[in-house]
């Protein structure tokens, strides 16, 4: 009897615009970006937590929303988001998610996943540029400005 075995193909297509972009200097230039691509439908009403997969020259590759949750959370899978990662060959990621109520401030929840996602990066030499708390109205909260990162 023959075994049939899946065949597993990785592929990515990177855009040429994105040599063309201009890189993420600093905090607000990704908050613009993050905002400017956020469903204002859906910004105060559910929690997201999207990645910025950034390229060498910390100009953005793609934007992936990894989860969707509640009104007061969502899960993070470090499995998806580092298989996301590898796969597109990214050196740099930026976490974002947002905070439907308007409140800034980073619940220990959001350290805790930060600091995890850190760790587990620091084991494929990849850089956590920053993590930003995205509230409805486009304010924002860095975890690089404030020290926590």
């Amino acid at each position: 009897m023959k075994t049939q075995v899946n065949e597993i193909q990785v592929s990515y297509h990177e855009n040429t615009a994105v040599f063309q972009a201009l890189p993420m200097k600093n905090s607000q230039d990704v908050a613009k970006l993050i905002y400017s691509n956020w469903d204002r439908d859906t910004i105060g009403l559910r929690e997201t937590f999207k990645v910025l997969l950034m390229n060498h020259s910390n100009k953005v590759k793609g934007i992936y929303p990894l989860s969707v949750g509640g009104i007061t959370g969502t899960m993070v899978d470090l499995r998806i988001l580092f298989a996301l990662v590898l796969k597109t060959l990214s050196t740099a990621i930026i976490l974002t998610h947002n905070h439907p109520s308007g409140k800034l401030r980073p619940s220990e929840a959001d350290r805790a996943v930060t600091l995890k996602i850190t760790k587990a990066a620091r084991l494929f030499d990849i850089t956590i540029l920053d993590h930003l708390i995205l509230a409805p109205n486009g304010e924002y909260y860095s975890f690089k400005d404030n020290g926590l990162l």
